[in-house]
């Protein structure tokens, strides 16, 4: 596979970001260099240095903010370890350099580059993708024993595709500054190496959640050793996003996760229950008849290279899908799997006496997830008749009524942000809301983020993805979702000083901002993130109700 190594500089975000004066002397210097000229940049052999459970490790110093990148937290997940609980690393004696991401965890990478404007506006960052893929980084005002807050980045890309820097916005350098907190960010296996529940096919009985499991190592490797980097392994807060925001509810659902994390926030995407186990395991058996194999051979498929296994168990789901119909799983596929074991079986906060009760947790979406005119500029002239037709195929008969309920809901909005905002429902986020302030213990707080960048003519709108930065206060380092300047740094502050305080103590309100109400299924409280930040109630009833 080949790399792409990007200039050093620019993975760093140094001359993008620029946000502060020369640093100050970090606690983790050993030997302190000269300061006199401004340096930005501070790296050797004495120099950030810290100890973890498996060995020391080498980092850097930016701006003043400790950097450690593509930590070991487990072992290589190739070979005799391939569908296995995740190992741990072996100890090393040297003091290992981490200066560099961790490997991508297999996925498909061809083409991923192909649509520029996709590829530019995501501002994509992959590197080599390997089997040995258990990394995480770590970003840290300091390494002492000041026990700040941590905060776990979970990233997107459903349970397939992505890793923990694939984003600019992802890097956790300026919210580590702003907030004294730590960050750390995972990779963890993907797909149908962290997914497939090869029980039935004679491998592993947790084969089908792997993936999940490997978060779990990662979370527990933070209890472990966070407290080397300044962090507090008694107040940890797990965030993810679009496929990693169903990470955090499915974390928040499995046994072994318990105690691990303290505060959860899910971002454009949330799940209430695993795959169906017959299913997966249906799915395990057909896989292993794709390769052609027998009963009993299931640690052929632990030698299969990685990109010919992906083809073959794609290949599977195709033979599923209408397996998958019957079952009423949609389009089936590789995701966490409700096992009974690794991950509840039951509905995701069924249980008010479960651990998760005692979670607060923020759920986040976006007006416009997915909004059709973003890459087709003529879809903006559309009429709400021609709106009525484009949703046909998924309401059927009930497509007029959803239309005109949209707009009787939002009289403002033009028939392309109808056609937004319906695609973009809330529908999953209200539901997942619902039942988890049922437990009726720990609050649960959502919003709904509006902010619209002045890019591409104004098509972006409050797009999937565009929120991260915000949260993470990087709006100008991830210039290709904001524009950068005061605009969204303004709201940026805000939403970071949010994220901040909910981390601190479970409640984001604090000091200058509007407050946030906790959500209660009879009033729907809702805090709207734009320009101006404000509560409602229920903003969206009359046309999420039209849905059925």
């Amino acid at each position: 596979m080949k790399t792409n190594r990007r200039n050093f500089i620019q993975s760093l975000g140094l001359g993008a970001a620029g946000l502060t004066a020369s640093p100050v002397l970090s606690s983790a210097m050993t030997a302190p260099p000269s300061k006199s000229d401004g340096q930005l940049l501070f790296v050797g052999d004495s120099i950030a240095v810290a100890p973890t459970e498996f060995g020391k490790i080498r980092g850097f110093i930016l701006r003043d903010i400790v950097q450690f990148l593509g930590v070991p937290y487990g072992a290589d997940t190739s070979g005799k370890n391939r569908f296995m609980p995740p190992q741990k690393p072996a100890p090393w004696s040297d003091i290992k350099p981490c200066v560099w991401w961790g490997n991508t965890a297999p996925q498909i990478m061809e083409k991923r580059y192909a649509n520029q404007y996709a590829s530019f506006v995501d501002h994509w960052n992959y590197d080599d993708v390997s089997e040995d893929c258990l990394k995480l980084n770590v970003w840290t005002p300091a390494l002492d024993t000041q026990k700040r807050p941590v905060i776990v980045w979970l990233h997107g890309g459903g349970f397939t595709n992505g890793n923990a820097i694939e984003q600019d916005g992802y890097h956790g350098e300026n919210l580590a500054r702003m907030g004294n907190v730590v960050f750390v960010s995972i990779n963890h296996r993907l797909g149908p190496f962290g997914y497939s529940h090869l029980k039935a096919a004679g491998g592993h009985a947790l084969s089908g959640n792997v993936g999940n499991l490997d978060m779990v190592a990662a979370l527990e490797w933070v209890q472990k050793n966070i407290s080397n980097f300044g962090g507090d392994p008694g107040n940890v807060t797990i965030i993810g996003q679009s496929g990693g925001g169903a990470k955090v509810t499915c974390l928040m659902n499995m046994p072994s996760a318990k105690g691990l994390f303290h505060k959860a926030v899910a971002l454009s995407g949330t799940s209430l229950g695993g795959v169906n186990k017959e299913y997966a395991e249906k799915l395990g058996v057909k896989v292993l008849e794709e390769a052609g194999l027998k009963a009993g051979e299931f640690a052929k498929l632990q030698q299969i290279p990685w990109r010919e296994y992906i083809d073959i168990a794609n290949r599977a789901v195709e033979k599923m899908a209408e397996e998958a119909k019957k079952m009423k799983i949609g389009r089936g596929g590789f995701a966490p799997v409700a096992d009974g074991a690794s991950m509840n079986e039951q509905a995701f906060f069924s249980d008010p006496s479960h651990f998760s009760a005692d979670i607060p947790l923020i759920i986040n979406t976006n007006f416009h997830e997915q909004s059709p005119s973003r890459t087709d500029a003529s879809l903006e002239k559309i009429s709400f008749e021609g709106v009525v037709d484009k949703i046909k195929a998924r309401f059927g008969d009930d497509s007029a009524k959803i239309v005109s309920a949209f707009q009787k809901n939002f009289p403002k909005a033009k028939p392309i942000e109808v056609w937004a905002l319906i695609n973009s429902n809330r529908k999953g986020a209200i539901a997942a809301a619902d039942a988890k302030s049922s437990q009726a213990k720990a609050p649960v707080f959502l919003s709904w983020f509006g902010w619209q960048p002045p890019l591409f003519d104004g098509r972006m709108r409050a797009f999937h993805c565009d929120d991260i930065c915000f949260w993470f206060y990087n709006t100008d380092l991830m210039l290709t979702h904001t524009g950068g300047g005061k605009r969204p740094k303004a709201l940026a502050t805000k939403m970071a000083n949010y994220f901040l305080n909910f981390a601190r103590t479970g409640n984001p309100n604090g000091a200058g901002l509007p407050k946030w109400n906790a959500y209660t299924k009879e009033k729907g409280e809702s805090m709207i993130l734009d320009d101006v930040c404000q509560m409602t109630n229920n903003p969206d009833a009359e046309a999420r109700q039209s849905l059925g």
